[in-house]
């Protein structure tokens, strides 16, 4: 990953689970330095093991920063309002707009490109709850600051005491990503990237570790996700006083603290999509919403086109069988298409 500065070479990581042993039954009937194949499973056969309970792989376990962000709601400390939001709630009389037959109120975030601003701040957010209640203090010397501090300015001795602000947090991720020209989409990656970490290398986030997390989960998302990565050059670029030595070094160790399990099934990104959603709305982040008009359906219609297509050629190249609904029988004819959905 990235060019000749970046890192390409990792050392392969060790086995987590413990293969199944040999009954000692039959390895007794063995002749001795011989090893039997005929009980060994197939890699599809073996059993899933944690990640059936990791959040950040299978797609029905709930996400660790929406389980974290419930305990301060019901304790009733969830984010303070700002001036902008108080002042647009009395505007419109704290009134929330909800859709009629005639009207329909939506805003400009789907789950397959999702609004930049939103979904960053909605990123910052989970990471602000994973550190507020963070369940231990397990340090790793590549993640901490002070070991490896991102700017030439002293680090306070204080620093692994208090816990940084969603607003602090947001504004150093808005930076990188605003510097680096990333899509919301990477930040989504970035989040289960994160969450993935913690789990497999058993540490949490906290204000001593939390600014080179975020750093090698953005670092890494970027390149994954994005045609065009960016590479760890460029990040040097964006915050100054680190070096390339350092961001290869980060970039290894969190690769192998992951498993090299850089993989994240749609189903998983779609979780963590509307699970975000379901955090700002917990914690009023204010998703503008406009009416629906007739311009703006038939951009979506033909968003969701596309990505319909994408998915059906996909399927096609896997040697999948594509089945058509009614819908698109009864309109695979001569002539426009007609819209199903009837605008005022």
């Amino acid at each position: 990953m990235g060019n000749k500065n970046s890192c390409c070479s990792y050392s392969s990581p060790q086995p987590t689970r413990k293969a199944k042993e040999i009954p000692t039954s039959f390895e007794e009937h063995l002749p001795e330095g011989d090893v039997s194949t005929n009980n060994l499973q197939h890699i599809s056969e073996r059993e899933g093991g944690d990640e059936d309970f990791d959040p950040s792989c299978h797609p029905t376990t709930g996400t660790m920063f929406l389980e974290r962000s419930k305990q301060c709601i019901e304790n009733g400390m969830t984010r303070k309002k700002s001036q902008h939001q108080i002042a647009q709630q009395q505007g419109t009389g704290g009134l929330k707009k909800s859709s009629s037959c005639s009207t329909i109120y939506l805003d400009d975030s789907t789950v397959s490109q999702p609004n930049l601003k939103n979904t960053v701040k909605c990123v910052s957010l989970a990471i602000y709850y994973h550190i507020k209640n963070r369940q231990s203090d397990r340090r790793l010397d590549i993640f901490d600051e002070k070991l490896y501090p991102l700017s030439r300015d002293r680090v306070p001795d204080d620093y692994d005491i208090h816990n940084p602000e969603h607003r602090q947090i947001y504004k150093f991720v808005r930076t990188l990503f605003n510097a680096a020209q990333l899509t919301a989409e990477c930040a989504i990656i970035t989040l289960v990237y994160l969450e993935r970490l913690l789990t497999y290398a058993e540490l949490d986030i906290g204000p001593y570790n939390w600014k080179r997390i975020v750093l090698g989960a953005i670092l890494l998302a970027s390149k994954v996700w994005d045609d065009q990565a960016v590479w760890n050059v460029d990040y040097c670029q964006i915050l100054k006083d680190i070096t390339v030595e350092d961001m290869n070094e980060l970039e290894r160790q969190f690769l192998e603290m992951l498993q090299f399990n850089i993989n994240v099934p749609s189903s998983v990104y779609a979780k963590y999509y509307f699970d975000l959603r379901t955090l700002a709305e917990a914690n009023e982040l204010s998703f503008p919403t406009e009416p629906l008009s007739k311009e703006r359906a038939q951009k979506l219609e033909a968003m969701s086109r596309v990505m319909q297509d994408k998915v059906t050629a996909r399927a096609l190249k896997n040697g999948m069988k594509k089945w058509s609904s009614l819908e698109n029988v009864s309109q695979c004819g001569p002539g426009p298409r007609k819209s199903v959905a009837i605008l005022s």
